[in-house]
């Protein structure tokens, strides 16, 4: 029986499935190593085939000039018959979403330093100019004692590529979509940070943050809605990461993290409090009881807000609500009437560290300046009559004392 072959590589085995292809197993003979060949296979007209394989060797290029410890190494691309193929490094440890799978939140400590090294791998693509477009647990593998991997650079941009769309097929992954993905507005590096924080949230809470009976009702949710801070679902929590979950999970572009770095360098401050002697959080805490009451559902966002989404264009200035959402008495995060992303910024300030060199592990790190200087250019909330109420009140008192004090 022969040997089945991509190019020079040797088949052993099937790992896996997925959208776009199969995952193998294969040895390359020349350098006695083991490899993981991933084929991608469109079904796509014959005459859209030279514009998909031109697409699919640019994307690949860019994949494979990525040389960053989180991110998968691409070795090599070729064609077999009508299927192309990339040879990567071959990983021996297991996808996120098979630990996510079960419904049990990872370790507090586990969940911020997986976090914090995918910011560290998408920053470092970002800044290249790759952006992921389908950052979700499938494309992240976790190796004990080793760096965390993201997978498929550059496959994302070939699926939604306009060259490819096939009438009714669904691209991306929606349940760890971006609202501006999901309206279909064009992705940048900030659509992987909204990403990123929905995969933090499942980590911690292990629960996404949106969901739905159908993919409508799981959209609408990404776009209309702001789930309750994890906390409110796991006390053990700290503050200082619903700020960070609130900050990367911003409705508006310019109100989310500007780049992964600067989530990267709030994750790392993160794990350096939770290790710090004395901290509560320092160990493991155990999962939540089996049976618990789960009320927490995701509160409707600000309308406004769900209009900077729709429309890209317009200014992002937000009115708050006037009608207070309560779901189960909790908080809800994100850009909510009662805990919004200059909130966060500003709350991320206090907590994140005030002078540079608080986090010995970050070349670059945030100072409570800089990030109250980024706070201030965000856009600002109005005044509601009851604030103007209280003023004039305070006012009025304010009057009558000082002529009570004149009188006597």
């Amino acid at each position: 029986m022969k040997t089945p072959k991509f190019g020079r590589y040797v088949i052993e085995s099937e790992i896996g499935r997925g959208a776009m292809g199969v995952v193998y197993k294969a040895t390359d003979p020349m350098l006695e190593r083991p490899i993981a060949i991933k084929t991608i296979n469109i079904a796509i007209d014959r005459t859209d085939m030279k514009s998909y394989e031109a697409r699919f060797y640019q994307e690949a290029r860019a994949a494979g000039g990525l040389n960053h410890p989180n991110i998968v190494t691409v070795h090599d691309i070729g064609k077999s018959g009508e299927t192309a193929y990339m040879a990567m490094e071959y990983i021996e440890g297991v996808e996120l979403r098979a630990l996510l799978g079960t419904g049990t939140p990872l370790g507090v400590a586990q969940a911020v330093s997986i976090a914090a090294q995918i910011a560290e791998g998408l920053a470092y693509a970002h800044e290249r100019g790759i952006v992921h477009r389908d950052v979700k647990p499938a494309n992240i593998m976790v190796v004990p004692n080793k760096p965390v991997k993201i997978t498929d650079f550059g496959i994302a941009r070939m699926r939604a590529s306009k060259d490819l769309t096939q009438t009714g097929a669904a691209l991306g992954s929606p349940k760890y979509m971006s609202p501006e993905q999901v309206v279909g507005r064009r992705a940048d590096h900030r659509s992987d940070i909204f990403s990123l924080g929905i995969i933090l949230y499942e980590m911690l809470t292990g629960k996404a943050p949106f969901g739905g009976d159908s993919v409508t009702e799981l959209m609408s949710q990404i776009v209309n809605s702001v789930p309750p801070p994890p906390s409110a679902i796991r006390p053990e929590v700290p503050e200082l990461l619903d700020c960070i979950v609130a900050k990367t999970l911003a409705k508006p572009l310019e109100e989310r993290y500007q780049g992964a770095s600067e989530v990267a360098r709030d994750l790392r401050e993160c794990e350096r409090q939770l290790a710090a002697p004395g901290t509560a959080l320092a160990s493991v805490p155990q999962p939540p009881q089996s049976g618990a009451a789960e009320v927490v559902q995701p509160s409707p966002v600000d309308a406004d807000a769900k209009n900077v989404v729709l429309a890209q264009t317009r200014d992002r200035t937000r009115h708050g609500d006037e009608q207070v959402v309560r779901v189960a008495e909790l908080p809800a995060i994100g850009v909510s009437q009662s805990f919004d992303s200059l909130e966060a910024t500003q709350r991320l300030a206090s907590l994140v560290g005030t002078v540079t060199g608080t986090n010995p592990g970050a070349d670059n790190p945030m100072t409570a300046t800089q990030a109250l200087t980024d706070a201030r250019s965000l856009p600002r909330r109005r005044w509601r009559w009851r604030d103007w109420l209280l003023v004039c009140v305070a006012a009025l008192l304010g009057l009558a004392a000082a002529l009570a004090i004149l009188k006597g």
